[in-house]
């Protein structure tokens, strides 16, 4: 299945991810692998535009700024989670809760912003999203991350055999 949005959403992509870069911290994640070889922020982007595409897709009606940037902020942690540091020992039951601290120290976040951005890791979280972007994200983040995890794999794998 190829994800490609049509030329006018793509634009709006583009423009609601350059504001938020221009406006937060979000370059920063580029520094931190998030799976495999795949940075945070090149997670994040990939996510926000399956969770966009998943939308237009399927008809589900959403505000595409709020949708988009919920999206790109979900994993707005701002650490290396693979460095061993007490402070994110449970990383993947506590970077949400981060993720919305910090996304609350750059951005004004409405209740769905919000709510995508705490519940995007259910089940480990355990109150389940209550908005339908929330849920788009959920799916979007497994898809992404499940890409991003089995092309880790593949890449030391690669690395190994040429050994």
């Amino acid at each position: 299945m190829t994800i490609k949005l049509s030329p006018a959403d793509e634009a709006e992509f583009r423009r609601i991810l350059k504001k938020v870069c221009r406006r937060s911290r979000m370059l920063e994640s580029a520094r931190h692998i998030q799976h495999g070889s795949t940075s945070v922020f090149r997670h994040s982007v990939s996510v926000a535009y399956v969770t966009f595409y998943l939308a237009r897709r399927f008809g589900i009606q959403t505000d595409a700024h709020t949708l988009v940037r919920g999206a790109l902020l979900h994993d707005y942690f701002l650490y290396d989670w693979h460095e061993r540091d007490d402070t994110h020992r449970w990383h993947g039951f506590i970077h949400a809760e981060r993720a919305l601290a910090n996304a609350m120290e750059d951005f004004e976040l409405n209740e769905i912003e919000q709510d995508m951005i705490r519940k995007h890791m259910f089940p480990l979280n355990r109150k389940p999203p209550r908005c339908r972007e929330a849920w788009l994200l959920c799916l979007a983040d497994k898809l992404c991350s499940g890409r991003e995890t089995v092309a880790g794999i593949w890449e030391r794998r690669k690395v190994l055999q040429r050994r």
